[in-house]
């Protein structure tokens, strides 16, 4: 019995010590003192986003320098950084999200978790079709979905429409990719919102008969297939012809340089544009920061770098493209909102299903 008393009194006499050390860390308001408290009181914006350009880091080092707003940065494909952001709920980190497409903007939106944001410099630096409607992303970037060819077996005068390229004379001619790159599924959503279901369906069909392989790649692959003589068109996005040309890649240069792009629907509805873009989660814990943030990256100092490096167009107008991209001359839009891109993305979806685009 003696021997268990003096056990129960070295533990509690061990215990106490303990709690004793533990309080000597603390400072006389009961918090923790830490080498590193000074940076807590560091103003913050947390991102998530889904772009990776060294320029991207550069803007954000730049509006620390201009504001004292730390950007803390977690990249990550969109799909993920969207399922990461439902699990965390409200615990979540994230103050700002940043994806490419208006497609996966809208599964954000559709999931609740971005929220209406009430910028007066935002409405005015970013027109109102490259914008939710209900003010819950907006766009920072432009890309155009365009048609390339290469130049020693294309002659770009017989080009003309997206349609067109659904035609018998295009059988075995037509490089794609997947139909799961939202890149296509936004491109038949738009056709969707301007043919109509049936004809966007039929476009659909085309494709896949005129198709010169199976989907695969990315987009840069569809290129390079081209060159390589696997089909004479491709459907791409602009801004990869402008990192290939100032690619460090030899082959990745010349397969630029053996392309040419071509704005379709010039006559018509106009060419497929899509943008990256930008929201305020719903979690938000630096709401005001995140709306500063937001500011910063739809003004002109950021919009210039924007296009001056990534080869894509701002989606501030007040901006101007940089010189390689004005090079391929002025075009058409389509005269759409971007958010019926993700509104008809389940519709685009069956489509594919149904003609068989892989």
């Amino acid at each position: 019995m003696k021997q268990g008393m003096r056990l129960f009194l070295f533990t509690a006499f061990a215990l106490a010590l303990v709690l004793v050390a533990g309080c000597g860390e603390q400072d006389q308001n009961g918090s923790k003192a830490d080498d590193s408290s000074s940076s807590d009181d560091q103003e913050v914006v947390n991102l998530y986003t889904s772009r990776h350009y060294d320029t991207d880091r550069e803007l954000y080092d730049l509006f620390e320098e201009q504001t004292g707003i730390k950007v803390n940065v977690i990249e990550g494909k969109s799909d993920e950084l969207i399922e990461r952001m439902k699990i965390e709920g409200e615990d979540t980190e994230a103050d700002v999200f940043i994806t490419a497409d208006a497609g996966n903007l809208h599964v954000a939106k559709e999931s609740g978790l971005l929220q209406p944001v009430q910028s007066e410099v935002i409405f005015n630096n970013i027109p109102e079709k490259l914008r939710d409607p209900d003010h819950q992303w907006f766009g920072l970037t432009k890309r155009a979905r365009v048609i390339v060819y290469a130049k020693d077996r294309v002659d770009p005068s017989g080009l003309s429409t997206y349609e067109a390229l659904a035609e018998p004379e295009w059988e075995g001619r037509v490089t794609v990719r997947s139909s799961e790159n939202i890149y296509n599924k936004s491109l038949l959503a738009s056709f969707v919102e301007i043919m109509g279901p049936e004809a966007a369906e039929e476009w659909a069909a085309g494709i896949v008969n005129n198709m010169s392989r199976d989907p695969q790649g990315n987009d840069r692959d569809q290129a390079k297939a081209i060159v390589a003589g696997t089909g004479d068109v491709a459907i791409m996005n602009t801004y990869y012809v402008g990192r290939m040309i100032n690619s460090e890649d030899p082959h990745e240069v010349e397969v630029a340089e053996s392309i040419g792009v071509f704005f379709p629907n010039q006559e018509t509805t106009g060419t497929h544009v899509n943008i990256s873009g930008a929201g305020v989660t719903a979690h938000a814990k630096n709401v005001e920061n995140a709306i500063k943030f937001i500011e910063f990256l739809t003004g002109e100092e950021a919009q210039g770098e924007f296009a001056a490096a990534n080869y894509e167009y701002p989606a501030n107008p007040n901006v101007e493209p940089s010189e390689l991209v004005k090079s391929w001359g002025e075009f058409k839009e389509q005269d759409i909102n971007l958010s019926v891109l993700g509104e008809h993305q389940q519709e685009a979806m069956k489509i594919f299903d149904r003609v068989g685009w892989k």
